[in-house]
Formats: C-alpha cells, sequence, structure tokens
C-alpha cells in the first residue's frame, strides 16, 4: 500500500476547464443569482455582470444585453436603488460612519447625486453616528482622558476619517461626561 502523503505527490495538480463563455440564459441565471445573495444597486449589478462577461466571454448573438436586463431587475422589483441608498446609509450610520464617508460610499455605488441627497441624515443622526463610533473606539468620556494635546488630536483624527464634521469631532473629544454628550446627540435641530 502506498502512504497517502506519497499519493498526493505523485497526482499531477487537476486543470481547471475554463468556464463556458455566456450566452442569454447563463447572463441572465447569473443576474438572478447574485441578486439573490446581495443586496445591490443597478449601477453595481451592471458593472458585475460586465467583469463577468469580460472574464468567461459571450457566445450568444450581437451584443450582450447587459442593460436591458439589469432594467429589467429595476422594473420587475427586484433592485431598488433608493431602498438601497436609505438601507447602505443606516447601516453606515450604525456602524459610525459621517455622512461624508456615507456620501462615498454611495456615490462607489452608482448612486445618483440627488438620491445621495435624499438619505443623508440629520444633524441628531450625524451626532449619533459620532456618538456610535465613539464608544466603539473608546474615544473622549468613553475612554481615559487624552494625556496631552497630541493624543486629543489623533483622536480628532479617527473621527475626521470616519467622515465626521470637525465641529462633531471636537464635541465628542472634548466632552466631559458620557451622560453630556449623550444629552447633546439627542439634541434636534
Amino acid at each position: 500500500m502506498v502512504p497517502p502523503s506519497a499519493s498526493r505527490s505523485a497526482r499531477r495538480p487537476r486543470e481547471r476547464r475554463p468556464p463556458k463563455p455566456l450566452d442569454k440564459a447563463r447572463l441572465n441565471e447569473l443576474a438572478l443569482a447574485y441578486l439573490a445573495r446581495f443586496a445591490t444597486s443597478a449601477a453595481k449589478l451592471e458593472a458585475y455582470l460586465r467583469r463577468k462577461l469580460r472574464e468567461r466571454g459571450w457566445e450568444g448573438e450581437g451584443e450582450p444585453p447587459v442593460s436591458a436586463l439589469v432594467e429589467r431587475c429595476v422594473e420587475a422589483g427586484y433592485v431598488d436603488d433608493a431602498a438601497y441608498a436609505h438601507s447602505k446609509a443606516g447601516s453606515l450610520r450604525r456602524r459610525g460612519y459621517g455622512e461624508r464617508r456615507v456620501d462615498q460610499s454611495l456615490g462607489a455605488a452608482g448612486i445618483g447625486a440627488d438620491l445621495r441627497e435624499e438619505v443623508r441624515g440629520t444633524a441628531s443622526e450625524a451626532r449619533q453616528a459620532a456618538l456610535a463610533l465613539a464608544r466603539k473606539r473608546r474615544l473622549g468620556p468613553f475612554g481615559p482622558p487624552p494625556a496631552d494635546r497630541q493624543a486629543r488630536e489623533k483622536q480628532i483624527a479617527i473621527l475626521l476619517r470616519a467622515g465626521h464634521r470637525l465641529d462633531i469631532a471636537r464635541q465628542v473629544v472634548e466632552a466631559d461626561t458620557v451622560a453630556g454628550l449623550e444629552v447633546w446627540a439627542e439634541e434636534v435641530d
């Protein structure tokens, strides 16, 4: 009997067959499988399908109907940019990201400027997001007091990189108590 380690080394690596080129039916299946797994925007779905076409090629007649397929998915309600934008913006805010980072993320997903403006949060939501990040990263009153000016500036920089405005970042870092910061975050403008 041949030891298992010897038999593995004696085997040749399996050669992978190249994937079949796409046709209309396969492209449709690919789109539906992607939509079943991910919430997405129309632009992201189109980019995904175009990438798959570059990787696998096109076997069908004429040009691949990517735009028409995406449009059918939008009309059928499988893709809803407004719902995606609201969901993604809320998720990012709960994780502690500021409006600038939310706007960048939605822009990268192909959401138009008018829809990004529509989902822009209120001032209270921006403060709540900063509070969530401060709590998670132990900034301001949630952690030990900054030892010096440089430590305070590092905490402010963390909030700025997360997309928060400078005035919000300073307010969070310079707050004396958690209770005071929570009251500030709840204020309605």
